[in-house]
């Protein structure tokens, strides 16, 4: 279910949940590239992405998905995996870091609400305290499908990249590092294409870095 319903029955609470999750979104991207440039890569932070302005992760597409249907996606976060210190730790770290920030969000929302019903805010509510325990419920369920959206999608990424060496991808940044204007090209085949795709992309001569 989208957020659409939310805003013609209850405004307010449609403005909390955009509010929670604009600040969702901007964790989950902030905590991908703070832990890349803690394992060694600088990339996102050259880009501005090391930051919790959330118009600097914002996909159009995917924040129309929230609205329509409850789940979405923001703008990659750029990485150079062979800056990595520790190459495989990285992609796992780099990987899983949304997903624990996004997992932390909907706990502490779920804390909330256990306080605010063990507390008797809830018995007889007033309109705001319902609108506000109406709103950190759609938030924190919609946190956890992120999650799990992107736990999904994630694990297949990461049994595939384990067996891959650093010059792998590598070799997927050679042009976009020396011609700016294909960056966005090299970071999008990383983010969204699992290697056996990029194997197929790259051709036959691929398989001797691969």
């Amino acid at each position: 279910m989208g957020l659409l319903p939310l805003l013609q029955s209850d405004p307010l609470a449609f403005g909390l949940v955009v509010v929670i999750l604009l600040l969702s979104l901007s964790l989950h991207e902030w905590s991908h590239a703070i832990t890349a440039l803690w394992m060694g890569d600088s990339t996102a932070k050259e880009q501005g992405r090391v930051t919790l302005n959330p118009f600097k992760h914002l996909d159009l597409i995917g924040s129309a998905m929230i609205l329509l249907v409850g789940f979405g996606w923001a703008r990659p976060v750029p990485i150079y995996p062979p800056n990595f210190r520790y190459y495989r730790l990285g992609l796992f770290l780099v990987s899983i870091a949304g997903i624990v920030a996004n997992l932390l969000i909907a706990t502490a929302l779920a804390l909330v609400l256990r306080w605010m019903l063990a507390s008797g805010y809830l018995e007889n509510p007033s309109g705001f305290v319902l609108v506000l325990a109406q709103a950190a419920a759609i938030a924190a369920s919609i946190n956890l499908t992120l999650a799990v959206f992107n736990a999904r999608s994630t694990s297949g990424w990461l049994q595939d990249c384990a067996e891959l060496p650093a010059p792998a991808l590598a070799s997927l940044y050679l042009a976009p590092r020396s011609e700016p204007h294909l960056c966005n090209i090299g970071h999008t085949a990383v983010a969204y294409c699992p290697p056996s795709t990029i194997k197929q992309l790259f051709g036959l001569g691929a398989d001797t870095l691969f």
